[in-house]
């Protein structure tokens, strides 16, 4: 089977780690088209082996990128086509119609109750998205809450496959010499109480309520990975609480996909894994998480994890996670929370049950298993003559026009965030 994943972008995040960690398993011949932002993820992916095409997007009001995107599926003779993220999801849908492709699988890996991927879920944006889901074959959630907010949407029960997302728990497996190294390199003592989070820093992911708790507990450390708008504000409020020595803003950090380094470190500072051996306890403030992977990282690697919201966990028995534990959105919840286990000292947990539950083997198996039902499903492929190129300048203009949809600009640039 030949399968092209059509992504927004890839850049470090969520959505586009968990495709690289996708198509090392997948048992297909896959290729990648990233519509904007060629990061450090398409690197990684190119590096594995699988080529990636930047189609050059400049932005939503960009139409021409449809019928360049249906010229890249017509001439690669492509058996099915799976988008990632919104706007990867639109254009996709539309472009594999237009070259087609009839077998088309979307996955949905940031949806929330008010938001998708970081942009408000505007009348506009709902219309857009379910008039091109319904030119796909099937849509991915990546746990049953995403699902239920796909039926709630009219989006049909026959069409939701529920694939969770997944982790390679051996990668964020506890190292007592990384905890150590990591700890030195950043200046912090070996027996502080260390508080961890990572994610994207933008206003929904709630990182002012973990930065404010921790200013809260005098000699405890914070050390936050990611980017983001937000950087600099929670720079600004860790500095008017006295704190800036004790929160340490890391930027963006990866997963260490090439391969754990024995000193917990990536080019420029530690790595997933290496942070998550430093720290003493997790906290992911989000209260609208459409899976929740840096939980299950952090649980991977035995640490106690405070959670504002996480699909991955809520949704199974206590007993799967119970090193775990829910919290209301307040700075005083969290910051009681803090100071009790760091009076108990957390200590290393055995890996929860919840982490063997959800290896991203498991997960290629089942989206495997929903490629083949769509390829199945779906009328064979149109092919277009050869000797007809597609349309060029105005002329593909025009012919994205004709699409009968919503206008995509009159949502903000989605802006994939990462779904940790």
């Amino acid at each position: 089977m030949k399968v092209l994943h059509v992504i927004t972008g890839l850049d470090v995040g969520g959505a586009e780690q968990q495709l690289r960690l996708l198509l090392r398993r997948l048992p297909a011949h896959c290729e990648v088209v990233t519509l904007t932002r060629p990061g450090p993820v398409a690197e990684g992916i190119e590096a594995d082996g699988t080529p990636v095409t930047h189609l050059g997007m400049t932005g939503n009001r960009d139409l021409t990128a449809l019928p360049r995107l249906a010229g890249l599926i017509r001439e690669g003779g492509y058996d099915l086509v799976h988008t990632h993220l919104y706007r990867a999801c639109v254009y996709g849908r539309i472009a594999a119609r237009m070259a087609g492709v009839r077998a088309v699988v979307a996955t949905e890996h940031s949806l929330g109750d008010a938001v998708i991927e970081g942009r408000r879920l505007t009348r506009g944006v709902r219309t857009l998205y379910r008039a091109t889901e319904r030119l796909g074959t099937a849509t991915v959630a990546v746990s049953d809450t995403v699902a239920a907010r796909l039926r709630r949407w009219g989006v049909p029960e026959q069409r939701i496959h529920v694939v969770p997302g997944g982790i390679e728990a051996h990668r964020f497996a506890f190292d007592p010499a990384a905890r150590a190294l990591v700890r030195t390199r950043l200046g912090l003592p070996l027996d502080a109480f260390v508080v961890g989070g990572a994610g994207r820093l933008v206003p929904g992911k709630r990182f002012d309520v973990l930065v404010r708790a921790v200013t809260q507990l005098p000699g405890v450390h914070l050390l936050l990975a990611g980017a983001g708008p937000e950087r600099e504000m929670l720079r600004r409020m860790a500095e008017q609480f006295g704190s800036g020595d004790r929160i340490h803003l890391l930027g963006e950090r990866d997963g260490a996909f090439d391969g754990r380094r024995a000193d917990g470190q990536g080019a420029d500072g530690p790595d997933i894994p290496g942070l998550l051996s430093a720290i003493d306890v997790f906290v992911s403030p989000s209260p609208d998480e459409a899976f929740g992977l840096a939980v299950l990282e952090a649980l991977g690697s035995g640490l106690h994890v405070l959670y504002g919201s996480c699909p991955a966990v809520d949704e199974l028995p206590a007993d799967q996670a119970p090193g775990a534990r829910r919290f209301s959105l307040g700075v005083h919840e969290l910051a009681t929370s803090l100071r009790e286990l760091r009076r108990h000292g957390p200590g290393r947990l055995p890996v929860p049950p919840v982490v063997r539950r959800y290896d991203i083997t498991r997960s290629a198996e089942a989206l495997m298993s929903v490629y083949e039902q769509a390829v199945a499903a779906a009328p064979a492929r149109r092919r277009s003559p050869s000797a007809v190129p597609p349309p060029q300048g105005r002329a593909a203009a025009r012919s994205a026009a004709a699409v009968s949809l919503p206008d995509p600009s009159r949502s903000p640039d989605p802006s994939p965030l990462p779904n940790r």
